[in-house]
């Protein structure tokens, strides 16, 4: 499946590297977008204060394991790339994490980078779009927002990690939530034990 993955500046952005390194590993095709917000995310959460966005990136993808091809990254102004037009015909888009910003933006038809835009192509075309909200507590319109967009299409899947996995650390966490993903989108994966009933 082609994925387009836009990590938008909410806390998280570790949940957008191991979305990344599990459609990867399932064998997806996918391109990713990081806002400027999420750089300043990343910089602050994994402790990379100096360097260029490149720099940032780099040092952010190596240190939670994700192998792409730098082709497949895809700046937040670019909005002449494929993934802005429906003709490009994309699989899937996921916005990881997606900040309430970027939550108002789509909810409002707002298209002011490329994640916003592909957001909007991927409701107005009918096709799978997930967003992983990561903000706690929520406002009335924070919640109006998620009603909003998931009446328009969209697939909500919260950062909230299940723990009947008896996760035993931080990367389990983060597994059980992609695989939520990768489930809402088809794929398949060996994330998280499929619940059975009481062992």
């Amino acid at each position: 499946m082609k994925v387009f993955v836009g990590i938008s500046g909410a806390s998280g952005a570790i949940y957008g590297a191991g979305l990344l390194r599990a459609l990867l590993a399932a064998g997806s095709e996918v391109s990713v977008c990081i806002s400027d917000g999420a750089i300043e995310v990343i910089r602050a959460e994994d402790g990379i204060g100096a360097g260029s966005r490149g720099e940032v990136v780099s040092a952010f993808f190596q240190r939670h394991s994700v192998t792409l091809d730098p082709a497949a990254l895809i700046d937040t102004g670019d909005m002449a790339s494929a993934f802005a037009s429906g003709s490009a015909l994309a699989g899937a888009a996921v916005v990881c994490p997606c900040s309430m910003s970027t939550l108002g933006s789509i909810a409002a038809g707002i298209t002011r980078n490329l994640i916003h835009r592909v957001a909007d192509v991927m409701l107005k075309e009918g096709r799978p779009l997930v967003l992983v909200p990561r903000e706690t507590p929520l406002s009335a319109i924070h919640l109006e927002n998620m009603l909003r967009v998931k009446r328009a299409g969209a697939a909500i899947v919260p950062a909230m990690p299940g723990f009947y996995q008896r996760p035993e650390s931080i990367d389990d966490l983060v597994d059980f939530n992609s695989g939520k993903v990768l489930d809402v989108l088809g794929i398949r994966h060996e994330l998280f034990n499929r619940w059975d009933g009481p062992s």
